[in-house]
């Protein structure tokens, strides 16, 4: 009988580590960009923070694949790289597109090389971000108007892939993020 005890203790401290460290995943903050209703909602675990309406994304909308130039916006998962306080636009969020699921696709479908694969994973290796100069494209983030027409940006998608918010809206946005934030855009 203690021999039974002594090992539903052990096995209790193996399990309650391992618990405790996924409980905080549900507090971590999120955010989803959908293109559909126009909206970027941030998120602590299922719980609604702040949502932002409208959102421009680029000029030919949200797509699966993307190549550099193509006006659109890669729909996908992403994490926060960077943030560029001295941007035309205001504030800019970088995001680590090309991810790797996209790169590895693109090499599959020979969109990229064999060889510019392998330099893109060199480039993520040495750098914990992917390189934008591939044929994919690059600097895809989140950011304000800067200087751009509020009207313009409530009636048209009008980036060259990027996805847009008012001024007030990305300062907010920069207050919520850090990171790592994991960002879906859809």
């Amino acid at each position: 009988m203690k021999r039974a005890f002594w090992w539903v203790v052990l096995g209790m401290l193996f399990v309650l580590p391992s618990w405790a460290r996924a409980a905080p995943e549900t507090d971590k903050v999120w955010v989803l960009i959908d293109h559909a209703s126009s909206t970027l909602t941030v998120y602590r675990g299922q719980q609604e923070i702040e949502r932002f309406h409208p959102v421009a994304v680029g000029r030919r909308g949200v797509a699966d694949t993307r190549l550099r130039g193509d006006m659109t916006t890669p729909s996908g998962v992403y994490h926060v790289t960077r943030f560029n306080y001295d941007s035309d636009f205001h504030l800019f969020i970088g995001l680590d597109f090309p991810n790797l699921t996209q790169a590895r696709r693109a090499e599959e479908t020979g969109v990229l090389s064999e060889r510019e694969f392998e330099r893109y994973l060199r480039f993520y290796r040495r750098h914990g971000r992917p390189p934008q100069d591939t044929v994919l494209g690059g600097d895809i983030g989140i950011h304000g108007l800067g200087q751009a027409d509020p009207v313009m940006h409530r009636r048209f998608n009008w980036t060259q892939g990027c996805v847009a918010v008012t001024n007030p809206q990305i300062d907010r946005l920069g207050e919520l993020v850090q990171l790592g934030t994991k960002v879906i855009i859809r």
